[in-house]
């Protein structure tokens, strides 16, 4: 078991948020992407956090938007959609969005809409 799973997810989010932010992004638009990633309103994101759910949980608790197929591309050296851990890979995928907003790409194109 990778140590991140065990993570809390409110541990990670500042991070997230700081990254985006130095960008010039805002909360509303991760947030936006953290739900669009997991079916989560903002009632329920903010429980999650507030629950310091760890990743496992975090992702045990979400559904999946059926675009995320489309998320590809390289995160941390490795491309997401060859990460055979649905775990990790779900993880990455949250990377890989956070990582395109924070890299200034449209709202609507990080959400494959």
């Amino acid at each position: 078991m990778h140590r991140i799973f065990g993570t809390p997810f409110a541990a990670v989010y500042p991070l997230y948020l700081a990254k985006v932010e130095r960008k010039g992004r805002t909360k509303a638009e991760l947030d936006a992407v953290v739900e669009w990633l997991t079916g989560f309103d903002d009632a329920a994101l903010a429980r999650q956090i507030e629950s310091e759910a760890t990743f496992e949980q975090f992702f045990a608790a979400a559904e999946l938007n059926p675009a995320v197929t489309r998320i590809t591309g390289v995160v941390c050296g490795v491309r997401v959609e060859e990460i055979e851990d649905p775990l990790m890979r779900r993880i990455r995928y949250l990377d890989k969005l956070v990582d395109e907003l924070a890299r200034g790409k449209a709202l609507d194109k990080v959400l494959r809409v």
